[in-house]
């Protein structure tokens, strides 16, 4: 359309709708793409369901581009499969155990943990909560904080890795709209500097360490950790207060990590390490990382480093007799498998992005926005609009397949900071998720902690609205500045609130 008009918005407008009312997602996305035909087409159903696979599904999948980084999403799922039923990650974190004897080193070790369990947000909750579960209790360290530390080490810390599950996603809805708007900005060089305007996943890492420095919490967290630590005893799991608990209902149902006498932490280190040669191997010979290379030979890079990193530890595995190698093969196709609902939404996003193009939805965003709408305030709405759709949804991933495509085109128009926005977007996602009782991380992070998960919501909360405040007052500020030094006056102003609160308190 050359002239588009507030009709070409309807397809965005119902997937909103679809997405909230249903907490799902992919309905919205299709619910949006099903629109999107409609309006191109008309209204004949079995002609517009024959228009959606045999033109934009077949079309979409077809695409090199997408088919390299559906494949490499495939790859990454078989990995991290086997990664989270290697036993490697308890070994890992029995190890770090010998070293722990006071409550400030249980928590560090416990974060540590997370950071270093980077490969799965949702592997890092079933590992680490767990096997720091029967240390944080003989500790008297509450099980909420248990869950808040897992929480902020699982998806903030996935977010800012570019070649993991997250990182591909995101770069795979990036390069999608800059192919649109013809523009020659890789995705890699995107997502890189980005990541010092992701504010909020920063602010989330970095909290943990500096309350144990303080020593100091707040909110419903204060007083969860002043219960357990006021239980006469060390207390057992039969002993833990009632308030931290799962229902019964859950009970039976709290996951338990992978152990075997036999794993080894090399089970972590020996295919991470493999990775990064195969890697190193492939892509510094033409200059990466210091010049751009081909997406196409980044991503066969990539597909071949996880490859090689699954075959080690396969290898390792049948060595020490953790898992022979059948089972091992079958474990890594089943996690081949896990990644469709992440290819579907892939899939999806990247159809309503085509379509919205034909219909010209980002093109009368990016003409309403000329018409007075502040370049600087761009940031500050996406985060904001993300973190309510996040909330909403429980899904950052969701959110980032519908904000992106808005947040960069009309970025583009407007000639608003580019990685400040799209750093919005991602922060907003994260915020929101961090937010919501009914988010995916939030309810394993309290499964892997056994932990009630509406008392992990709440006590969470606090912690989470302080970061978001600071991230969308770093957003305000960045949107003028656009400056990657404006992550240190974030820091700067979380630990001053801290401080703050610890006076405060005493």
């Amino acid at each position: 359309m050359t002239s588009p008009d507030i009709s070409s918005v309807l397809p965005i407008v119902l997937t909103l709708i679809f997405s909230l009312y249903t907490r799902n997602v992919v309905i919205g996305l299709f619910a949006g793409v099903v629109s999107a035909i409609v309006m191109l087409t008309g209204f004949n159903p079995l002609a517009v369901l024959s228009e959606l696979v045999k033109t934009h599904l077949v079309g979409t999948i077809t695409d090199s581009y997408n088919a390299g980084v559906i494949v490499l999403m495939v790859f990454i799922g078989g990995f991290v499969a086997l990664m989270e039923k290697s036993g490697g990650g308890p070994a890992f974190a029995a190890n770090i155990m010998k070293w722990i004897n006071t409550r400030a080193r249980a928590q560090i070790a416990a974060w540590l943990g997370g950071i270093f369990i980077f490969y799965s947000d949702l592997g890092t909750p079933l590992i680490v909560g767990p096997v720091f579960r029967p240390l944080f209790d003989k500790l008297k360290i509450s099980r909420q904080k248990l869950a808040f530390i897992v929480d902020s080490t699982a998806s903030p810390v996935a977010i800012l890795v570019p070649f993991i599950g997250w990182g591909i996603y995101i770069m795979g809805l990036m390069q999608k709209e800059f192919d649109s708007a013809e523009q020659t900005i890789s995705a890699w060089s995107a997502f890189i500097q980005t990541i010092p305007f992701q504010f909020y996943a920063i602010l989330a890492i970095v909290i943990v360490p500096l309350l144990v420095w303080r020593k100091v919490d707040f909110g419903a967290m204060a007083a969860a950790e002043k219960d357990c630590l006021n239980t006469p005893e060390a207390i057992s799991n039969e002993e833990v207060p009632a308030s931290q608990k799962t229902p019964l209902s859950q009970e039976k149902s709290t996951i338990a990590p992978f152990t075997h006498p036999n794993a080894r932490a090399s089970f972590v280190f020996v295919p991470l390490a493999m990775m990064a040669g195969v890697l190193a191997m492939m892509l510094v010979p033409l200059g990466f990382p210091f010049n751009s290379v081909p997406g196409s030979v980044f991503r066969a890079a990539l597909s071949s480093a996880y490859f090689l990193a699954a075959v080690s530890l396969m290898g390792l595995m049948a060595w020490y007799k953790v898992r022979s190698l059948n089972s091992s093969v079958t474990m890594y196709l089943n996690g081949m498998s896990n990644m469709m609902q992440v290819a579907i939404i892939l899939v999806l996003a990247w159809t309503l992005s085509s379509l919205g193009k034909e219909l010209g939805t980002a093109q009368y965003i990016a003409e309403q926005a000329q018409r007075g709408f502040p370049y600087w305030l761009l940031p500050a709405v996406a985060f904001i609009f993300s973190g309510v759709i996040s909330f909403a949804t429980g899904s950052s991933w969701g959110t980032f397949a519908i904000m992106l495509p808005l947040v960069i085109p009309t970025s583009f128009a407007i000639e608003a900071p580019l990685f400040v926005s799209m750093g919005a977007v991602l922060s907003g996602g994260l915020f929101g998720d961090h937010c919501s009782p009914i988010s995916e991380t939030t309810i394993l992070s309290a499964t892997g902690s056994n932990c009630n998960q509406f008392e992990h919501f709440r006590t969470q909360l606090p912690y989470a609205l302080l970061n978001g405040s600071i991230a969308l007052l770093s957003f305000l500020i960045a949107g003028i500045y656009q400056h990657s030094a404006i992550i240190v006056l974030s820091l700067l102003i979380q630990i001053l609130l801290v401080v703050a609160i610890k006076r405060a308190k005493n």
